[in-house]
């Protein structure tokens, strides 16, 4: 039997949780606030434990990591280019020749670039900085949860997020994802302490995190906002104006820290920058509102493809579906649960106290995100879903650990094995997609969740070591499944712009990771030369592989030590593999050029310049769909001899009013140059007018 204080009154598993800023002021820490917040009081057990764990996910995350070769080119091209030039460091530029941005802020190219600077150009350059993000995430969020709920849940959430299948993918990955999570992670540590003792300093730097944050992935970062300010303004330890004043600082920080960037782009004349990818105009602020903002809800995005209708079925059991589920929502039920269960144990608990503040901070954070994930008509991609993963975490250790604590009561044990039965049942659903992977653990994981269920329901009668068992098992029984999918996912090199998590699934329409319906994977053409299905025009019902590349027809990002690349033509969301020979042609007298090359979407330019190392033009942008360049000042760097080749075979894709300048530059050069064939690859020499 275990013995639990009133949830009003000081907790040895919580600190002070219902004490004033004056009193934690003067006082010592306890012994028992030891415990959680420090070392010194801590069992034997909990160092090594943390240490395993950070080295079983630096293990997992880097593990044959050099497998994915460029992993996204799209994005390996532009930390390239920056680790050349400076402009294109700080704009995020696609060349070294400053042509186009990203369509994204260039925060998290900034790491990457930084690190192809030191170690030069190399899948292990780009994707190392991305794994060891995922290993400060997980230690920060073990920090962030044993501050109210002890080492114990801590752990848990930890391990929780490092075996999470889409965290697993987007921490070997080079995405802008993993610099979004870790930054948002650490947001809600330093909120954690500023809510301990309404610490101005602590609030102030969850602004300047979540500004940072903006200038990774824009308007996503600001979707734990609502929560983080709520949170704040009910539970700090203060008055309510000295609460607002600190919020609005705090506020301000975040504009500085995520607006500075912006400024500059739109203060600087467009003739001395590079065009900024994803907008029709030329702007950020339209960037950030349209394309990446406000479209992405409404499913309105001038020149994005696919419109409105492309992106999946909306609506609230989309994070529990065939593309979703094996990614995040392993325990997301539980943590749902759990949320409601954490939050009535606490209920009598003074405003101040901490662990509702706790899993407020982290409800709030997981229902905004996942509403907006699940409602959102714009483009939307499984791997988005790495952002509900430390929310999820945490409110399982959370919401877990207090019912732990309680389980001297009917009501938390009966809750406890409620919720462990309901996973290892969701877990078998989940396992069942993937019919032909591991087909036993799905009973082993339903078997042990049941039993180890029935034994919570009278853990209060037995003895510590039986406690441990069951405890173990519920462990076991909760992880088995995710951390089963995470081998997977670690073991399978993955390449193009749509990745996805774990092994094949059964789906029906457009649903399957990384490709579109038909079995026809996005970027390039399927077999019978159609527009790739998912695109307007596809659709059908498919199996469809989670795991693995997004090439095309024939083709998938090439990069040193790329594993089961195909070679051919690319696409719009997948670079073509470049051959050796190719790549000497387009290198001869580069230094007599601005750009060696140029080619229709930034994918396909992207393989060129990850091959030769030299500045590609990227006609169009990411879709091709950006009038980047005109006809007209496309013409002029021609006339300029600023350009050798021209790329034939590229494709873009135009959609809700996109710019037609890449396909009338692609018609205009095919009227006046003459083509020759490299290794199957069509150049247009730009130097040699015809006739």
């Amino acid at each position: 039997m275990t013995t639990t204080l009133p949830a009003a009154a000081p907790d040895a598993s919580n600190g002070p949780a219902g004490a004033t800023a004056a009193t934690l002021r003067p006082a010592r820490p306890s012994r028992g606030r030891r415990l959680v917040h420090g070392r010194d009081g801590d069992p034997g057990w909990v160092r090594p434990a943390l240490l395993g764990l950070l080295a079983g996910t630096g293990l997992l995350y880097l593990w044959g990591l050099g497998a994915s070769g460029w992993a996204n080119a799209f994005y390996a091209a532009a930390a390239q280019a920056g680790s050349q030039s400076w402009e294109a460091f700080f704009y995020g530029s696609s060349d070294a020749a400053n042509s186009i941005t990203v369509d994204k802020p260039p925060a998290a190219l900034w790491v990457m670039a930084a690190s192809v600077r030191l170690f030069g150009l190399s899948s292990w350059s780009l994707l190392v900085p991305e794994a060891l993000m995922g290993v400060a995430t997980v230690g920060v969020l073990y920090l962030a949860v044993r501050r109210v709920a002890g080492p114990g849940a801590g752990l848990l959430a930890g391990a929780a997020t490092a075996l999470t299948p889409v965290a697993v993918l987007v921490f070997r990955f080079d995405n802008p994802d993993a610099l979004l999570v870790l930054l948002l992670t650490v947001a809600a540590y330093a909120l954690t302490r500023a809510v301990e003792t309404a610490n101005g300093r602590w609030l102030a730097l969850v602004g300047v995190l979540v500004g940072f944050a903006f200038l990774t992935k824009m308007l996503q970062a600001l979707l734990v906002v609502p929560a983080f300010a709520l949170v704040y303004l009910v539970v700090a330890p203060t008055g309510p104006g000295r609460r607002i004043r600190q919020l609005l600082v705090a506020g301000l920080a975040m504009v500085v820290a995520g607006g500075w960037w912006v400024a500059v782009v739109e203060l600087v004349p467009a003739s001395t920058r590079p065009y900024v990818g994803g907008s029709q105009t030329d702007s950020v602020w339209e960037l950030i509102w349209g394309y990446n903002g406000l479209g992405r809800l409404t499913g309105d995005e001038t020149g994005s493809v696919g419109g409105g209708t492309g992106w999946g079925q909306t609506g609230l059991s989309r994070l529990f579906g065939a593309e979703i589920g094996g990614q995040v929502a392993w325990l997301l039920p539980a943590a749902l649960v759990l949320l409601v269960a954490g939050l009535v144990a606490v209920g009598r608990a003074p405003r101040t106290d901490r662990r509702r503040a706790a899993l407020l901070l982290w409800g709030g954070w997981l229902l905004v995100t996942g509403l907006t994930f699940s409602l959102m008509a714009g483009i939307f991609h499984a791997y988005y879903t790495v952002a509900l993963a430390p929310a999820v975490a945490a409110l399982v250790g959370i919401g877990g650990g207090l019912l732990w604590q309680r389980r001297d009561r009917a009501g938390a044990r009966a809750v406890l094995a409620a919720t462990l039965a309901g996973t290892a049942v969701w877990s078998w659903v989940l396992l069942a997609r993937s019919a032909d992977f591991l087909p036993w653990l799905r009973w082993a994981v339903l078997v042990v969740g049941v039993l180890a269920a029935a034994g919570l329901l009278v853990v209060d009668r037995v003895g510590r070591r039986a406690a441990a068992a069951l405890l173990a098992g519920t462990v076991l029984a909760g992880l088995g499944g995710p951390a089963a999918y995470a081998v997977q996912t670690a073991a399978t090199p993955h390449t193009g712009s749509i990745p996805s998590a774990g092994p094949t699934v059964a789906t029906t329409g457009f649903g399957g990771p990384g490709v579109g319906p038909g079995g026809a994977a996005f970027g390039g053409r399927a077999p019978d030369g159609q527009p790739p299905a998912g695109l307007p025009g596809g659709g059908a019902t498919a199996q469809a592989p989670t795991g693995g590349s997004t090439g095309g027809a024939g083709g998938t990002t090439g990069g040193p030590g790329a594993a089961g690349t195909r070679g051919g033509a690319g696409g719009l969301l997948d670079a073509r593999e470049v051959s050796e020979e190719v790549s000497t042609v387009l290198s001869q007298d580069a230094s007599s050029y601005t750009w060696v090359a140029a080619a229709v979407g930034s994918n396909d330019a992207a393989g060129y310049q990850l091959a030769t190392e030299l500045p590609v033009m990227p006609i169009g942008g990411f879709n091709g769909s950006d009038p980047s360049p005109t006809l007209a000042q496309f013409q002029q760097y021609v006339a300029d001899g600023q350009i050798h080749w021209f790329i034939g075979g590229g494709m873009g894709m135009r959609s809700d009013g996109g710019s037609d300048s890449a396909s009338e530059i692609a018609t205009w050069v095919a009227e006046n140059f003459p083509a020759t064939t490299v290794d199957g690859v069509t150049l247009y020499d730009l130097t040699q007018p015809a006739g």
